[in-house]
């Protein structure tokens, strides 16, 4: 059954279970300074599926309460599932893989507290939106840890395609060279983004993945969607694509109408087809 035949009344947003929040809680200490992440429990008994969501802010700003990660909150609420959101570090402090470092620290963090949290281990998803999609897919694809599925929200995850669409007629950005630790679209810069890509890693490892992408989107071309799930669909791959008929970047943004927030039930029922109640 395809998920979006999963949309029941059942699922309505306003339905959230009843949680317990810890906030500013350290998982990691990389050269000697936390990295914190909230952390919200469901008050049951579990173990519950888990979400790790990751902020955006074009790798160089962005907190993991970020406004333009809000939107997102009540979501996540009205699964009845753990959900943790994380802060990492951020560019021209700290650089490429540093970010994506962060996020496999995380899902460690979970697993090993998944007895505290109760948390199913075994599903944990990762959630991101902009550059925190692009940290998801590229940490997803390669999924050294074993996580069970990547919701990515206009996330590149081809680099290369996303440099050379997006700024076909614009110079690169100053935060995206800083990141990503070059002066010049050379070789050396192309080798970099290709390392950055979760386009490099996909394989039988990879779990399934839900893009969500609006049509209007400026920051990253909606037509990058298409060869995301193109490139799934080469690598015999699970995904899925929720379209948001004219949005443009940022969740956020989709707040101010109401045909913008279609998403949100269909994301709810991805998961819980994914992970189960």
């Amino acid at each position: 059954m395809h998920f979006f035949a999963l949309l029941l009344t059942s699922l309505s947003l306003s339905a959230s279970s009843a949680y317990t929040v810890s906030e500013n809680v350290e998982y990691s200490r990389p050269g000697g300074v936390g990295i914190n992440l909230d952390a919200h429990i469901p008050n049951g008994l579990g173990p519950f599926p888990a979400i790790i969501l990751v902020h955006g802010g074009g790798w160089n700003a962005g907190t993991k309460t970020s406004n333009f990660l809000l939107p997102l909150f009540p979501v996540l609420d009205s699964t009845g599932y753990a959900w943790f959101t994380i802060d990492y570090r951020l560019s021209p402090q700290h650089r490429f893989p540093a970010a994506a470092d962060d996020v496999e620290a995380a899902i460690t963090f979970v697993k090993n507290k998944a007895k505290q949290y109760k948390v199913n281990p075994s599903k944990i998803v990762l959630m991101g939106e902009s550059a925190g999609g692009h940290l998801v897919d590229l940490v997803g694809a390669r999924n050294k840890q074993g996580v069970a599925g990547v919701v990515s929200f206009y996330g590149p995850i081809d680099m290369v395609e996303f440099t050379k669409k997006r700024f076909a007629n614009t110079p690169v950005t100053k935060n995206m060279k800083e990141f990503f630790q070059f002066d010049e679209l050379n070789d050396d810069a192309w080798a970099k983004l290709r390392a950055a890509s979760g386009s490099s890693y996909l394989s039988k490892k990879t779990p399934p993945f839900l893009l969500i992408q609006g049509t209007n989107d400026d920051a990253v071309p909606y037509e990058l969607a298409a060869s995301h799930m193109e490139l799934f669909r080469q690598h015999q791959l699970k995904s899925d694509l929720i379209v948001v008929p004219g949005g443009v970047h940022g969740v956020i943004n989709w707040e101010k109408e109401e045909r913008f927030q279609e998403y949100k039930p269909k994301v709810i029922a991805w998961l819980k087809q994914l992970l189960g109640q």
